[in-house]
């Protein structure tokens, strides 16, 4: 179920300034390519004027810099992202999102030494091991596995077929996406220097999620073998990133899909590494970095930047080696041409 709100209630509800008809309805939200009057659409980046001039969008949100257009509709803050998202909030209000389930569902498992809190959601066949501890609030949705003395905090979410382990702690207004495995055993093995046979070590740590911390669909988190796995609040971690035991995460980092953290490594905060990252073990990384798409992070970086290639340097230097990387060819042809002139003259 949709609602319909004119402008002038989207100016007030969204805190914006409205250029243009406050009378007018919209009722939906779409790209500026395919909006019609009816929706409402958003220009986030300059490289898209000519198509917001183009738009049919009823209105169009926009930031202080971007210049009207004479007979549209716009509504001005400094987000426009932030506030086109408000908008596509209040009009999507759909009934069918989250679950239908409410309360205990009778095919959930509980442990009698469980403890729950109050207003929480339990799907079919969840389970809550021994000594698990509920927040008030939260919701647990089918399939579920929660073990042994977890701590879950207040209105946290936890999608299908995620997976908490013994002793694990979240803090509150964890989401875990479909497929997230929290306390999986780290990778770690003696090796016997005669038969080559690997043998497990016991990993005997947990995993700490701090406050609002949200973790992706299949993304995997190590327990410690002896502490703890970190992730402070309010970090991000996409789908697919595998972070490994006894890594720490500071605040409010955010982690792009395949990346990989290995054992022991420690990132500040507001750390930023792009799509396939890769960060060797028992390194760290200071506040207020940023790693570009598929950068590798060999040794520590002690100064805030943005930083790209692998392994990383400066993104500066990153870029002009790729101009020269680029011109390759041109060099190679180059020293040919070269040395055939050489040889000429000391043939002579």
């Amino acid at each position: 179920m949709t609602k319909t709100f004119s402008l002038g209630e989207l100016s007030e509800l969204t805190e914006t300034e409205l250029v243009g008809n406050p009378d007018l309805e919209i009722s939906s939200v779409d790209n500026l390519e395919s909006a019609s009057e009816k929706d409402a659409s958003f220009l986030a980046n300059p490289k898209y004027n000519e198509a917001m001039k183009q738009s049919s969008a009823g209105v169009i949100c926009i930031d202080r810099k971007t210049e009207v257009v004479e007979g549209k509709n716009f509504l001005i803050s400094d987000n426009p992202s932030r506030t086109f998202q408000l908008i596509a909030e209040k009009i999507i209000a759909s009934t069918h999102q989250g679950s239908g389930f409410s309360g205990v569902h009778p095919t959930a498992v509980i442990h009698e030494s469980a403890t729950i809190g109050k207003d929480v959601t339990i799907g079919p066949h969840a389970v809550i091991d021994a000594y698990a501890v509920i927040g008030d609030g939260s919701q647990i949705y089918p399939n579920v596995y929660i073990g042994v003395a977890v701590k879950l905090g207040e209105n946290c979410a936890l999608y299908p077929n995620s997976v908490v382990r013994e002793r694990c702690i979240l803090g509150n207004r964890v989401i875990l996406q479909p497929g997230a495995v929290i306390g999986s055993c780290g990778y770690g093995y003696t090796t016997d220097t005669i038969t080559g046979r690997h043998t497990k070590l016991e990993q005997l740590g947990n995993v700490v999620l701090e406050d609002d911390v949200e973790i992706g669909a299949n993304t995997t988190i190590d327990r410690a073998r002896f502490k703890q796995t970190l992730i402070r609040k309010g970090t991000k971690l996409d789908n697919l990133v595998q972070v490994a035991h006894n890594v720490e995460l500071g605040e409010n980092n955010i982690i792009v899909s395949q990346t990989g953290i290995a054992g022991s490594s420690k990132l500040g905060n507001n750390v930023f590494l792009g799509g396939q990252a890769g960060v060797v073990g028992h390194i760290s990384i200071t506040d207020n970095v940023k790693v570009a798409t598929r950068g590798g992070v060999s040794k520590s970086i002690t100064q805030a930047g943005i930083y790209g290639g692998g392994p990383v340097s400066p993104m500066p230097e990153f870029n002009k080696r790729q101009v020269l990387l680029r011109k390759i060819a041109t060099f190679v042809s180059d020293l040919a041409n070269l040395k055939k002139r050489v040889d000429k003259l000391e043939r002579k």
